[in-house]
């Protein structure tokens, strides 16, 4: 029965990491629209009308040649790979991230349903990772980690705990409020120590996100792992990639990985790591 619900559930993740591709594109000029829309009425400026843009509106097309997306096209993974990453009418290529985001999100569901079987643990944490995610490529696309995100997913950490799924309810609010804390007092004493900012109040709202789902006995480890893995592919891509070492890096993936990683093995690695 097991394997039922692991098939069901690479099917159903690849379903939705597609539509986790359009979030991550659309959602950032969604919000882009609507900084703009509140600069025009605080300038008293006339606003001009504009075509609707959503998450649903309009049909996704080629960026190339205007190419409307069909059905056919639009299998997760599998139309990429039988148009071998091109677009059917100009043949411009199509990013290999789209593929990627359908099929890491199908491993995160399968690993769901592993780790916590048929239950509504595997429910939650299907829509925890898909989160991080999305979050996390948002996040290196652009720097903003939207609050359409952030703060729906710590309520919904709260109300997943209300009923104990992951932690006891007073250990997800506390894990709210000192994940929010905890990354707040690094950006004030960082800019009272330097004059600069060192990273976003995004940040702060996603680690109390990840808290209120995981609990604040976590909070050190993902600290603790995000830092680890920021520095490993902060120097990667410095002398690898090239990239500017005055260029700001995004936090948000490496605390998005670290959430996914406490997950499923947060319990054992604390215990690994606290008797040291």
């Amino acid at each position: 029965m097991l394997d039922f619900w692991l098939f069901a559930a690479a099917l159903f993740g690849l379903v939705v990491g597609s539509f986790l591709n359009v979030v991550i594109h659309r959602l950032p000029k969604m919000m882009e629209n609507e900084w703009d829309l509140h600069c025009a009425e605080h300038r008293n400026e006339d606003i001009p009308e504009r075509a609707r843009y959503n998450l649903a509106v309009p049909r996704s097309a080629c960026p190339h040649c205007g190419h409307q997306i069909t059905a056919i096209e639009n299998i997760p993974v599998l139309s990429w790979l039988l148009l071998r990453g091109k677009c059917s009418a100009c043949k411009a290529p199509i990013g290999a991230r789209y593929p990627f985001v359908e099929a890491a999100n199908a491993l995160l569901w399968v690993v769901c349903v592993w780790h916590f079987g048929a239950t509504a643990q595997a429910l939650g944490a299907m829509l925890f990772s898909s989160c991080l995610l999305v979050l996390a490529l948002i996040d290196f696309d652009t720097t903003l980690l939207p609050d359409d995100i952030t703060l729906p997913l710590l309520w919904a950490g709260l109300l997943a705990n209300l009923f104990s799924l992951y932690v006891r309810l007073p250990e997800a609010v506390i894990g709210a409020m000192a994940g929010y804390l905890a990354l707040w007092s690094v950006y004030w004493v960082f800019k009272l120590l330097t004059g600069k900012e060192g990273m976003g109040y995004g940040d702060f709202k996603l680690l109390a996100a990840i808290g209120a789902w995981l609990g604040w006995k976590m909070l050190p480890l993902i600290i603790l792992l995000s830092s680890l893995v920021g520095a490993i592919l902060g120097i990667a891509l410095i002398v690898l990639a090239k990239r500017g070492k005055d260029i700001p890096m995004p936090f948000g993936p490496y605390l998005a990985a670290a959430g996914v990683i406490a997950l499923f093995w947060g319990g054992p690695l604390n215990r690994l790591y606290l008797p040291l």
